[in-house]
């Protein structure tokens, strides 16, 4: 991109006075969000239009040249919508809309009606069934997040003894487990 001649990074039609009003709102807003980079920005673009040199600007606001250069063509591209703090987008998703509900169907099947042994489902054998089916191989610490973004949350199966003596238990976490606890029991105020 060819340089601007000084003062004229920012064309007449983004000089005009709706435009210069929107920036002033914007400053406004900004002030009252507590969004100092928000500020910063607009009082950038603001003090180049009213024509400031970007070398003083960035000493008093305290930050780069090249920032205040770069917040000069977010606003001569999009406006004072450019200026806005927004989400980076990100990369986008390796598995479609499609594909995770087809996902999500299969995890609500069960493990063993998608060809596994285990009536559990694991990581390891989410990312196998998300690898057989769709091609896409996810790192094993992302599946859980993954799974939270369809909607899933982790479900452990409660181990219980198949001959245990539901009494034995019973009596012994009433009776013996209080007993020999470290803490004594709360005393009942009366």
């Amino acid at each position: 991109m060819p340089r601007t001649k000084k003062g004229q990074a920012i064309s007449d039609c983004r000089r005009t006075s709706e435009q210069l009003q929107e920036l002033d709102d914007l400053i406004s807003e900004a002030k009252v969000l507590d969004d100092l980079k928000l500020w910063r920005r607009t009082m950038a673009v603001r003090g180049y239009i009213d024509g400031k040199p970007v070398i003083q600007m960035s000493q008093e606001l305290g930050v780069s040249r090249g920032s205040i250069n770069q917040w000069l063509l977010w606003y001569e591209s999009e406006g004072a919508v450019g200026l806005r703090t927004r989400k980076a987008p990100g990369a986008a998703p390796r598995l479609t809309e499609v594909m995770r509900a087809e996902l999500s169907a299969s995890i609500e099947a069960g493990p063993q009606a998608a060809g596994f042994r285990s009536g559990v489902w694991t990581g390891p054998m989410v990312g196998e069934l998300i690898r057989q089916r769709y091609g896409v191989r996810y790192h094993v610490q992302h599946i859980p997040r993954l799974l939270h973004q369809m909607g899933f949350s982790v479900q452990r199966p409660r181990k219980r003894l198949a001959r245990a003596d539901a009494q034995a238990q019973r009596q012994w976490l009433d009776k013996t487990l209080p007993r020999i606890k470290k803490k004594p029991p709360p005393v009942a105020a009366g």
